[in-house]
């Protein structure tokens, strides 16, 4: 058995993951999603890093792998540091098995990406970070309309003749909502064709991957219900071959692949370390 822990540093928000490894399975002790909101990245990092640790009653001695990712390569006492897209594919996976794709919709940018059984990446594409897929573009909106991010996918289900708006940048976006809003269009009806929006643009992408099957949701938006339901709405209506799932710790699932990496690097290193012990004269 070992413990290891994932540091995901995000653009808005940081999260932590520790994971207990034992005869193959990875079970998830403690998490922690905290947002940034202009605090110091290391005051953040070290009080979710603690409080998770706290909560799953291990010491920091206890954690034979610290592994980061996302911008948490500053993250001092780290064992080693692993590419987001590198880490939110396996975490996908883990958390929706048999998944042969994930789709992490982040702060400032989407990926698709293209996993093969083991959640090693075979493919992806990703979108600029002026793009209109993002999360941070939708907290922009919501905070426009006045409407709490936790209300938007709620909403955004209730609509009845959504109106699409600029799905390329968000500048335009951003002025197709003031004009809604001109216009008197109800609010869910703005928020649907948000999503629907939102939807078409990250749909292309996986096809752009070579997306197939079963895609994991994963980043800050994957607990978006409006979201979700725009994505399967238009997966329908362009016949893509895409199923989309998440999970409720789909947020962490940067931090939760850097984990479980890291269990397989120790795993790796103490193969290396028995193997040379068997050669030694």
């Amino acid at each position: 058995m070992s413990i290891t822990a994932g540091i995901d540093v995000g653009t808005s928000a940081v999260k932590v993951a520790v994971v207990r490894h034992a005869g193959g399975a990875h079970e998830l002790l403690a998490r922690r999603n905290e947002r940034l909101r202009h605090r110091d990245a290391r005051a953040v990092v070290a009080e979710a890093y603690a409080a998770a640790l706290a909560e799953a009653g291990v010491a920091p001695s206890g954690v034979a792998y610290l592994a980061t990712t996302g911008e948490g390569d500053f993250v001092d006492g780290r064992t080693g540091h692993f590419y987001g897209m590198t880490a939110h594919a396996r975490g996908g996976l883990e958390l929706s098995p048999g998944a042969t794709a994930v789709l992490d919709v982040g702060a400032l940018h989407a990926r698709a990406i293209v996993i093969d059984a083991r959640g090693r990446v075979l493919r992806h594409r990703m979108t600029s970070q002026c793009a209109s897929g993002s999360g941070q573009f939708l907290e922009n909106i919501g905070r426009y309309l006045g409407v709490a991010v936790e209300e938007i996918g709620t909403l955004s289900r209730s609509a009845r003749t959504p109106e699409t708006c600029s799905s390329i940048c968000a500048v335009l976006a951003e002025t197709d909502v003031i004009n809604m809003v001109s216009r008197g269009l109800a609010m869910a009806d703005i928020l649907k064709g948000i999503h629907l929006s939102m939807a078409g643009r990250l749909v292309k992408l996986l096809q752009a991957a070579g997306a197939e099957g079963r895609v994991a949701v994963t980043g800050g938006l994957a607990l978006d219900t409006g979201l979700a339901a725009a994505l399967a709405e238009d997966a329908a209506k362009s016949g893509a071959p895409l199923t989309f799932v998440t999970h409720p710790d789909a947020p962490l699932a940067g931090a939760l692949g850097a984990a479980v990496w890291g269990e397989y690097r120790l795993a790796r290193l103490a193969a290396r370390g028995a193997s040379a012990l068997a050669g030694a004269p």
